[in-house]
C-alpha cells in the first residue's frame, strides 16, 4: 500500500490531499495512503495516473454501465453542445431533447405514468417528490399529512430531506432525520428473520409491522412510502420473498402513495429493465437517475402517475405555478445523452448482455458462500454483495477495530480490482457490457484478495 509521504509535491495525489474534500471516504485512511487518481477509462476498465489498470467492479457509482469510452455517448454530447449547449425548463420554456426524453421515459416506464420532471441527481429527484407530496396534501386541505415512511438501512440521497429518508446511522452526524420521517423494517431475511419463520413469513411480519406503524401514527398523517426495489447502498439487499406482494396491499388500504426509488435498479441492473418489474411493484411515483445517462451527465427524473399529476396541478393553481425546479434540470446536453444511453441499453445489445451474463455473475458470486468468513452471498441480476462475518454460526460481525471490508477493498486495488465496502459487506455491480470472461477475471481477482486478507484456513 502506498504511503502519502511517498508522493512528490507536484503529484496528483499530493495536490488532491492539499485541495480536495472527499465525500463518503475514510478521511484518516485517505490522509495516510492518499487517493487513487483516475486518469482514463476503456470499456469496463479504468487507469490511474500511474498507468495501473483496474476492473471497475462498481461501474463508478453504479452508473457507468456502457463503459468509459462509448463513442455514441461522446458524440451525442458534442453534437448537442454545438447545437444548443445550455438552457432551462422554467417559465414554460423547454428544449427539444427534454421533450423527447420525457416522452421516452413515459414510454418505457414499468407502469403507466403521466408526466416526467427532470433534476440533476437521484437525491434531487427524491427531494422533489417529498415537496410534491407535501404540496399536494396542502392543496387537498390536509396540511398535517406530512410524515414520510422509509425503511431502516435504506438510502435515498444526501440533501436534507433525502438524508432524512436514508436509514443510516451516519446521518446522526447532521442531526438528522428531521421530524416526521419514519422507518419501517429492513426486509433483510438473513439478518432479521427469526429461526422459526420462513422467508415468506418474515415478509408477512414486515407487512404486519408496517400496518401497525401506520395505524399508530395515523394514516391521514402519512404522505408517502419510499422503497428501493433492491437496497443498493444498504449493501445490495434484495427484498425477502413476496415482500412487495405483502406490503403493497397495506399501502393501498390506507391510500398511501408508493414511491419506487429506481435510482440504482432502473434500466437493467436487476435483470429486468426496472426493479419494479423484477418484484411486481406498482408504484404511484418512480424516481430514476444513474444509468439514465450511463453516467456521462448528472441527471435525475421523477415520473408521476396521472392521478398524482392531477393533484399537483390542482395544488399549484393557488400559486400560479409549480414553485420548484433546478436551473439545469432538463439540461439539453444531459437529455441528449440520456436519449442516446437509453437507446444503447435497449437497442444496442447492452440490456441483452445483462440478461446473458447475469447467471455467470451470480454463479461466481455464490461460490463464495462456502468461505468461513462469508455469512451471506446475495444478489440479483448484475449486482451482488458478500457479507463478512467473524463467526459464521452466529453471524457476528468483525469488531470495529478490524475494518475487513475496507481492507479487502484496499488490497483489491493491488490486484487490479475496484470494489466497494459497505459496512461489513463487499459490493459489486459491474458495467452492463461485461463479458463472461471478464466476470471470471473479476472474481478471480477478488478470490486472490480474500485469500490474502481472510485466508480460509
Amino acid at each position: 500500500m502506498t504511503s502519502a509521504s511517498s508522493f512528490t509535491p507536484d503529484s496528483w495525489e499530493a495536490r488532491d490531499l492539499q485541495s480536495m474534500l472527499h465525500g463518503f471516504s475514510d478521511l484518516g485512511t485517505l490522509h495516510d495512503h492518499g487517493p487513487v487518481v483516475i486518469a482514463r477509462g476503456e470499456g469496463i476498465y479504468v487507469e490511474d495516473s500511474h498507468g495501473n489498470r483496474y476492473i471497475e467492479g462498481n461501474s463508478g457509482l453504479w452508473n457507468v454501465v456502457a463503459g468509459f469510452d462509448h463513442p455514441r455517448l461522446v458524440n451525442a454530447a458534442v453534437e448537442q453542445i454545438r447545437k444548443l449547449p445550455a438552457y432551462h425548463a422554467f417559465f414554460g420554456r423547454v428544449t427539444e431533447p427534454a421533450v423527447a426524453l420525457a416522452e421516452k421515459m413515459l414510454e418505457i416506464a414499468p407502469v403507466p405514468m403521466g408526466k416526467a420532471f427532470f433534476t440533476n441527481s437521484g437525491s434531487e429527484a427524491n427531494d422533489s417528490v417529498i415537496k410534491m407530496l407535501w404540496m399536494i396534501n396542502r392543496g387537498l386541505g390536509r396540511p398535517n399529512c406530512r410524515k414520510i415512511l422509509s425503511r431502516r438501512n435504506a438510502y435515498h440521497g444526501v440533501t436534507g430531506l433525502t438524508a432524512s429518508l436514508t436509514g443510516k446511522d451516519y446521518n446522526n452526524a447532521f442531526g438528522l432525520p428531521l421530524e416526521g420521517f419514519l422507518f419501517a423494517d429492513c426486509p433483510h431475511y438473513w439478518r432479521f428473520g427469526q429461526d422459526s419463520e420462513s422467508e415468506t413469513e418474515f415478509s408477512n411480519r414486515c407487512a404486519q409491522n408496517l400496518e401497525a406503524q401506520i395505524v399508530a401514527e395515523g394514516p391521514d398523517t402519512i404522505a408517502g412510502f419510499f422503497a428501493e426495489p433492491v437496497m443498493g447502498a444498504g449493501g445490495v439487499i434484495p427484498p425477502s420473498e413476496k415482500y412487495f406482494d405483502a406490503i403493497q396491499p397495506v399501502l393501498k388500504k390506507y391510500g398511501i402513495p408508493l414511491i419506487a426509488d429506481e435510482v440504482i435498479c432502473g434500466f437493467g441492473r436487476t435483470g429486468n429493465l426496472w426493479g419494479c418489474q423484477t418484484y411486481n411493484i406498482e408504484p404511484d411515483i418512480i424516481v430514476a437517475s444513474k444509468c439514465m445517462t450511463a453516467g456521462y451527465f448528472p441527471m435525475g427524473a421523477v415520473l408521476v402517475s396521472d392521478e398524482i399529476n392531477d393533484k399537483l396541478v390542482a395544488a399549484a393553481a393557488e400559486f400560479g405555478e409549480f414553485p420548484h425546479g433546478f436551473t439545469t434540470g432538463g439540461h439539453p446536453v444531459g437529455c441528449a445523452i440520456a436519449l442516446e444511453a437509453i437507446d444503447i441499453i435497449l437497442n444496442d445489445g447492452v440490456f441483452d448482455n445483462v440478461v446473458a451474463v447475469a447467471p455467470r455473475f451470480q454463479e461466481r458470486l455464490h461460490q463464495f458462500a462456502s468461505h468461513p468468513h462469508i455469512g451471506e452471498a446475495r444478489g440479483v441480476g448484475l449486482m451482488g454483495a458478500l457479507e463478512l462475518v467473524a463467526n459464521k454460526e452466529d453471524k457476528s460481525p468483525f469488531p470495529p477495530e478490524q475494518p475487513v471490508a475496507e481492507q479487502i477493498a484496499n488490497v483489491a486495488l493491488e490486484h487490479g480490482l475496484i470494489c466497494r465496502p459497505i459496512g461489513q459487506a463487499i459490493v459489486l455491480a459491474p458495467p452492463f457490457i461485461i463479458s463472461n470472461r471478464q466476470i471470471d477475471e473479476l472474481f478471480d481477482k477478488l478470490q486472490r484478495t480474500l485469500d490474502q486478507v481472510l485466508p480460509a484456513s
